[in-house]
C-alpha cells in the first residue's frame, strides 16, 4: 500500500510578487529550493495563513538569493504581496517507509526569505 505523506515545507514565507499574466505556478528562489529539496515543476500546495486560501500549483526556479516568492497566473489572485504561506510538497511511499522518513522542513527568515 502506497500512503502520501510530506516530503518537504517552506514554513513561513512572504509572498513577494504576484503576477496574473504569467502562464501560472509558483517561482521560488533557488536557495529556498536546494534547502527543502525541492526540484523545478514539482507540484506543491500553497497554505495562505492571512486568508485560509490553499491552492496547488508547480515550482518554477527563481533567482538564486534573492528570497522571491511569487504566485503567478489564476494563483495570484489568491494572495496578496507581503501574505505570509507555506509551501508543502508531498511524496507517494510504502507504508513501513512512511513510518520513518523524515520530512526536509525549513524555517526562513520570514521578513527576507532566506535561510538562516
Amino acid at each position: 500500500m502506497f500512503i502520501e505523506v510530506c516530503k518537504s515545507k517552506l514554513h513561513r514565507v512572504t509572498v513577494t510578487g504576484a503576477d496574473l499574466q504569467y502562464v501560472g505556478s509558483i517561482t521560488i528562489d533557488e536557495d529556498l529550493m536546494d534547502a527543502a529539496n525541492i526540484i523545478e515543476n514539482e507540484k506543491v500546495q500553497i497554505v495562505d495563513i492571512n486568508n485560509g486560501e490553499r491552492l496547488e500549483t508547480y515550482v518554477i526556479r527563481g533567482e538564486r538569493g534573492l528570497g522571491e516568492i511569487i504566485l503567478n497566473g489564476p494563483a495570484a489572485r489568491k494572495v496578496a504581496v507581503g501574505d505570509i504561506v507555506i509551501i508543502v510538497s508531498y511524496a507517494s511511499m510504502e507504508f513501513e517507509e512512511a513510518k520513518t522518513f523524515k520530512p526536509r522542513i525549513i524555517f526562513p527568515d520570514t521578513d527576507t526569505n532566506r535561510l538562516i
